[in-house]
């Protein structure tokens, strides 16, 4: 069923797919929206220093998109701007207190901003700079009235602006979770058809081989090296090659999600980095198979091993697809077995050419690929599946149902 204009405009903000697919727009809107509601927090707040209210939500939003990231950002910025506090007047206390001279104040701020330079470069990170941001804005020029009282307004338009950020990002969520489910998926996806199109490159040219054109001129020997020639130099689909090329941009996409998919759904970041790591074998592999695609057009193959080819092209094909379909899915699916083809029921493999045998074996290695990757998300799926959000599993399977299909509100 062909969607509406009205149903095209307001996907990207109800379904996580469409989405995914205008990431870059939304997050130009959600930007602006908390910039707004920033000044408006202002001018209701009416606190001093009300410019730090709109410098913080730039400061997590401008760089990040996925609520991962903005999460962890928004964390460490609440974290260092309570810990600064306590700090700065923890500082001001025992000067306070003791009535200690101007050089004890100082020496005390210089091991205070000495120690948390430590642990950032040790261990805090972004939440050490800000702690030692938010102390010395307190601290600093103690000779000034109020200044202390500046300090601490600061840090409470840092909060509110910390917390614009965070609302604005869970109305208008972007995932790192489905963002990295969506990239795999479309990636498996275009793998299926760049394999599928080295197989019918192949098959193509061994049911109907380039032919030759015979003068009187031709030699058998001249024959013989024109078929060489061809094989060397007959060109595979530069589609397939323009393909390879999208696949690998998605692959270069799909890193920065890591970690912000680690922190949203608990999955240990070795295990999503040996997911990305099968991930580009698995395109390494189809680069190979189409690098070797040229050479094997005009070689010729036996009955039995061609059957091979052809099952093998059928079932990792149907393989890629339904991982592809079980990662944008958001019914609960099973990954099923990759094939049950195996090369010791296929004898003449032994017996075919060195070339035919490389291509095997590099099928059979994608084989392997496509089974380990298989494996890894079929263990970590309820992990991926839960931070995918609940609301999104619910609303996509009843759209679903009420449609009776896949969404086809995408580019």
């Amino acid at each position: 069923m062909k969607p509406k204009i009205w149903q095209r405009f307001i996907a990207p903000f109800i379904e996580p797919y469409a989405r995914y697919q205008h990431a870059d727009i939304l997050h130009a809107i959600r930007i602006g929206a908390a910039i707004v509601l920033a000044l408006l927090a202002n001018q209701i707040s009416r606190f001093p220093h009300g410019e730090w209210t709109t410098i913080t939500v730039f400061i997590i939003l401008g760089l990040l998109q996925y609520q991962g990231a903005i999460y962890t950002k928004a964390k460490e910025r609440v974290l260092g701007t309570v810990l600064g506090i306590v700090v700065a007047f923890s500082i001001l206390w025992f000067n306070k207190a003791t009535g200690a001279w101007l050089g004890v104040e100082y020496l005390l701020i210089g091991i205070s901003s000495g120690v948390i330079g430590y642990f950032s470069v040790r261990r805090l990170g972004y939440t050490g700079l800000l702690t030692g941001i938010t102390m010395l804005m307190i601290v600093s020029n103690l000779n000034q009235i109020n200044i202390a009282q500046d300090g601490v307004y600061r840090a409470l338009n840092i909060l509110i602006g910390t917390g614009i950020a965070v609302m604005v990002t869970v109305v208008l969520p972007l995932k790192s979770t489905l963002m990295w489910r969506f990239l795999l998926a479309n990636n498996l996806e275009a793998c299926s058809t760049l394999y599928a199109g080295v197989g019918h490159h192949i098959d193509a040219e061994i049911v109907a081989p380039k032919s030759i054109v015979y003068t009187k001129a031709t030699s058998s020997a001249s024959l013989n090296n024109a078929k060489n020639s061809a094989t060397l130099d007959t060109p595979v689909n530069k589609a397939l090659i323009k393909s390879l090329q999208q696949i690998n941009k998605r692959l270069l996409a799909v890193r920065p999600h890591i970690a912000a998919t680690a922190s949203e759904s608990g999955i240990d970041k070795e295990t999503i980095e040996t997911i990305q790591r099968t991930h580009r074998n698995i395109i390494g592999t189809i680069d190979l198979l189409l690098s070797a695609a040229p050479h094997l057009a005009n070689i010729d193959i036996d009955d039995e091993n061609h059957t091979l080819l052809i099952h093998y092209q059928h079932e990792l094909t149907q393989a890629m697809q339904h991982i592809a379909a079980v990662l944008r899915s958001p019914s609960d699916q099973t990954f099923r077995p990759i094939t049950r083809i195996a090369l010791s029921e296929y004898p003449s493999v032994q017996t075919a050419t060195f070339e035919w045998q490389g291509y095997f074996w590099l099928t059979q290695t994608l084989q392997t690929q496509l089974r380990q990757l298989s494996d890894l998300l079929q263990v970590t799926k309820p992990q991926w599946y839960a931070a995918s959000g609940l609301r999104y599993q619910r609303r996509e399977q009843r759209r679903m149902k009420e449609q009776g299909g896949e969404s086809d509100l995408h580019l």
